[in-house]
């Protein structure tokens, strides 16, 4: 699992590392759109990079949050011009996320608005809540204030764990478990994906 795994913190820490900042909001944002890039992983390498005086904890909070409300906004979209049913049919097409947007689903419809602030400090249910709330048609200006909100806290938070632990940012025994096992998920995700893609291609052949 360990080889499997490296390229892809390799790749994430690539991104960062080459795009600074705009790295940062970029990969954020694609994890915002519901693909399973795991925020566990670059906001603390973000922070250990802060550490380094590259730029200030305090922007990569920023630049992460700016990020997570780009690709809500898109997953949110999805959701208000779509509706229900083209949100069900692109779950269903991509084999993976339906659990994880029936948990974001239950989730608003229990806390209403509230949902998106405290969704935001949720893994799992923080990449897919927008689509609900898009779904909902909820205002848009709340939905980006308590998307905003929520998600500084967490990547401040994530950042702020990184810079404290420096270059063993992803060497702390329990540290990288938990990476390892948010690694795992996205892993298992890409692979349903390509599955699934490789399957619909012979069935469109035959």
């Amino acid at each position: 699992m360990e080889a499997l795994l490296a390229p892809l913190v390799a790749g994430l820490v690539a991104v960062m590392s080459a795009g600074g900042l705009a790295g940062v909001a970029i990969l954020m944002g694609l994890e915002s759109a519901c693909l399973p890039l795991p925020s566990e992983i670059i906001m603390p390498f973000a922070g250990y990079v802060a550490s380094q005086g590259q730029y200030s904890l305090l922007a990569a909070a920023l630049a992460g949050a700016i990020g997570c409300n780009l690709g809500s906004h898109l997953a949110y979209e999805v959701g208000a011009r779509g509706g229900r049913p083209f949100v069900e049919r692109l779950i269903a097409r991509s084999r993976w996320g339906a659990k994880e947007l029936a948990l974001s689903d239950r989730f608003f419809a229990r806390y209403g608005s509230l949902a998106i602030f405290i969704g935001r400090l949720l893994p799992v249910v923080r990449t897919f809540l927008s689509l609900p709330a898009g779904i909902a048609r909820m205002n848009l200006w709340h939905f980006h204030l308590y998307t905003f909100t929520g998600s500084f806290l967490w990547c401040y938070a994530l950042a702020w764990l990184g810079a404290s632990l420096g270059e063993h940012w992803n060497d702390t025994p329990w540290v990288k478990t938990a990476f390892h096992v948010a690694d795992a998920l996205v892993i298992l995700a890409v692979l349903a994906s390509a599955v699934w893609f490789w399957r619909s291609r012979r069935r469109s052949r035959a």
